[in-house]
């Protein structure tokens, strides 16, 4: 057998037998149409690790039957590069495949440039950044941008499958019994990376001695030792994932910081960071709001760390994120001001604009009465003047309610109500 690990051997050879990613390679699809049509254009495949993207690459070179070299934007030089150019013009065209193409340095990039131009080199690059964050935009420029997405506990499973049936590849000759438990941790302990379920299946199957009947047994407490996590009841599709993210916002609601961080564990456990980069956002505009106006950029900024750096990384600004969120103080007045006003809109409380505030800007305007009465609030004392802006029906109506949680909503509150008071 080849010392190549499983899943390098595994891998697909058309996009036929690529594994999740339908968005992409099934009918009618991009990447499909691509190869129906025989035209492959340069790409930048970008996702999170083991989601298959330098396998996609070698499969799309395959299915089209066309030449292609994998080189590596960090480890191969200049010089390899070159090698690569002068097999194209042997062979007429070439696919460049290229793993961390966001380390691509200037100088090898301005040397692949006009060779991307020309068609000489057709490439594909291979990144688990975010392209519009880490690569140049002369490359980007000149390549279609394909996300991949975390592969699914029923995708890792159906790899584990092939390879524990593939004769000439995977684990075929052996006799392995894989039970339902272990195959579930394998599927979902990986985080939606198949490389490393498969690099753990294999673990397991060299690791465990054959009982008297010649099989490999692989029980839970095998694959939670390969795979070095243990089971975690954690179904990132299932009603228990939607209490852990219902208990994490409702705890920093709450300000149980403690409780906050326990159920952030729990989903970083089940490798979800999407749902924990989305909840955050929420959660800072939604439950914090005015009291803490910084809390939302924060997030975001947060959020953004934990993507670039990926898991485990990730975990340290999403705990500086999840602890201040959960001892900042708590509004949510505008969220809910807006709603107020949604809820009249909706149900028909709306009233034409006053005439003041129509649009002046046009031939004709002042004959039909628009935007004559407006006073410029800037030429008063303190930029503020006594008139109506909204519609007649809800002239009086308040939809901002304001809270004194923290000390920017409380300077809020008191320029709110003073203009209050100086309305007729």
């Amino acid at each position: 057998m080849s010392i190549q690990p499983l899943a390098f051997r595994m891998r697909p050879s058309t996009i036929e037998e690529i594994i999740g990613q339908k968005h992409l390679v099934a009918e009618g699809k991009t990447l499909n149409r691509m190869v129906k049509a025989q035209r492959l254009a340069s790409m930048i495949l970008f996702g999170p690790p083991g989601t298959g993207k330098t396998s996609m690459a070698m499969a799309l070179a395959k299915s089209l039957k066309l030449p292609y070299k994998t080189l590596n934007a960090v480890a191969d030089k200049k010089k390899d590069m070159e090698i690569a150019v002068e097999e194209a013009k042997m062979h007429g065209q070439m696919v460049l495949i290229l793993d961390e193409v966001h380390r691509l340095d200037k100088g090898k990039q301005d040397f692949l440039l006009p060779h991307l131009e020309s068609n000489r080199l057709t490439l594909i690059g291979c990144t688990t950044s975010n392209p519009y964050h880490s690569i140049n935009p002369a490359i980007r420029s000149r390549c279609h941008l394909f996300e991949l997405y975390r592969l699914t506990p029923e995708d890792i499973k159906e790899a584990i499958n092939r390879a524990l049936t593939n004769q000439k590849e995977g684990l075929g000759n052996y006799s392995i019994k894989l039970t339902d438990e272990a195959l579930n941790h394998f599927a979902e302990s990986a985080g939606g990376d198949m490389r490393s379920a498969l690099n753990g299946l294999e673990l397991a199957a060299f690791s465990t001695p054959e009982n008297k009947e010649g099989t490999i047994h692989i029980t839970l407490q095998i694959a939670e030792e390969c795979m070095q996590k243990k089971s975690f009841s954690h179904d990132k599709d299932g009603d228990a994932h939607y209490d852990v993210l219902s208990a994490f916002q409702k705890s920093i609601r709450g300000s149980d910081v403690n409780a906050s961080l326990h159920y952030l564990a729990r989903l970083i456990e089940a490798g979800d960071l999407d749902s924990i980069a989305r909840r955050l956002v929420v959660i800072a505009y939604e439950d914090i709001g005015l009291a803490n106006p910084q809390a939302g950029p924060r997030a975001l900024a947060a959020v953004d760390a934990a993507e670039r750096l990926g898991f485990p990384e990730a975990r340290i600004p999403l705990a500086s994120a999840v602890t201040e969120l959960a001892l900042s103080p708590k509004s949510n007045s505008s969220y809910k001001a807006l709603d107020a006003a949604l809820a009249d809109l909706r149900k028909g409380d709306i009233g034409n604009i006053p005439a003041h505030l129509k649009d002046s800007h046009y031939q004709g305007a002042a004959k039909l009465g628009r935007g004559i009465e407006y006073k410029y609030p800037h030429n008063y004392q303190n930029a503020w003047v006594d008139q109506q802006y909204l519609p007649d029906p809800l002239k009086k109506k308040k939809y901002y309610e304001p809270k004194a949680t923290g000390k920017f909503e409380q300077a809020l509150k008191q320029v709110y109500e003073n203009i209050n008071s100086q309305k007729s």
